[in-house]
């Protein structure tokens, strides 16, 4: 009997990048990405003046320069390194039945773009997987909507399967530490940092179930049913996680959320607070991770890795590192891998 050429497809999706750090670019990407009602979850009309009169012209000039920062030869990070992790996949025997794609959830290659390309191979079922290791309305939550709006209208619909999550994943946590141990084994930190994008305290209660949510460390201290897809609660069940890998004593470290805007209360305890805190009481060298990112970013290697460290400094402390993200490590690619299969 002839070997069947029907194939499954994964579309990998990260969140976006501008095309290049040039104003214009990075104003265009701002606009769809802040313009996403799961983004930013207001009226549509408050949104539209919100962003397109107020945040997009006066802060693509400023995001612009922040980018070129960032940029490489090969370009944005987030782009190339999600392109060496395709790659990586690609090229694994035991993933020679299927086809990849990948997307960005705002701006290119698009999320329909990738979703046309496993359609042209003839795939039996399509696996979406969204790189945000904890759940989100405004990551996996807007990767799953827009899915969903495209293929809905397709004559034929594949079976679509969703990672909704992966903080958990054992080969999450050991990628992580492997990234880690080069500067762990080399040095000797007073504190370990775990920072993790922000999101507005509505978002939170919004997505709460029976007002289990109350933003404490008591409901958030351990993930149960009626928290499962709390946000915050498994940025905490991730740091256990890798501390516990990496022996790092609940008394050695602490989480923060960073990205915050505006006047309205966001998760707690904000970065800022927290790196002051740890220089005036004396902690002079701290690690941190960016264990919500999976590659190096704005929000990894510019925030957490150059502005965090000029607060620290600043506030008193000395020595500030970051652990780069996950990129291209081969025990990501091995976490990414075992959770396809196990998804197929």
């Amino acid at each position: 009997m002839a070997k069947s050429n029907i194939k499954k497809g994964v579309l990998v999706v990260n969140l976006g990048t501008p095309d290049s750090p040039k104003t214009p670019d990075v104003r265009k990407y701002l606009r769809e990405f802040l313009m996403d009602g799961r983004v930013i979850d207001i009226p549509f009309l408050s949104r539209w003046a919100l962003v397109n009169l107020i945040i997009a012209p006066f802060r693509a000039p400023k995001s612009a320069k922040t980018y070129a920062e960032l940029w490489e030869d090969r370009g944005s990070p987030l782009m190339f390194y999600g392109e060496d992790v395709v790659n990586a996949l690609k090229n694994d025997s035991e993933l020679s039945g299927y086809e990849f794609a990948l997307a960005m959830r705002y701006q290119s290659p698009s999320i329909e773009s990738g979703l046309e390309y496993l359609r042209s191979k003839n795939v039996s079922e399509i696996i979406v997987l969204p790189l945000f290791p904890q759940y989100a309305s405004a990551t996996t939550g807007s990767v799953v909507e827009k899915v969903n709006s495209i293929i809905k209208k397709w004559q034929v619909i594949p079976s679509i399967r969703f990672v909704n999550q992966f903080y958990d994943k054992e080969l999450f946590v050991k990628a992580w530490a492997s990234v880690a141990s080069s500067h762990i084994n080399k040095k000797e930190y007073d504190h370990y940092v775990f920072s993790y994008h922000g999101l507005p305290e509505r978002q939170i209660r919004k997505a709460s179930v029976d007002g289990y949510c109350k933003l404490s460390e008591k409901c958030c201290s351990n993930i149960n049913k009626k928290n499962q897809y709390c946000y915050r609660a498994q940025c905490f069940a991730t740091t256990r996680l890798l501390a516990e890998a990496m022996g790092i004593p609940e008394e050695k470290y602490t989480i923060c959320f960073q990205s915050r805007l505006g006047k309205e209360p966001w998760i707690q305890p904000y970065a800022e607070d927290v790196i002051e805190s740890l220089a005036k009481s004396g902690q002079k060298k701290v690690l941190a991770f960016s264990p919500a990112f999976v590659a190096d970013c704005l929000e990894t290697t510019i925030e957490v890795g150059d502005e965090f460290k000029e607060e620290f400094e600043h506030a008193g402390g000395e020595v500030w590192d970051l652990v780069p993200s996950l990129n291209a490590h081969p025990d990501w690619v091995e976490c990414l891998k075992q959770i396809i299969l196990e998804k197929s």
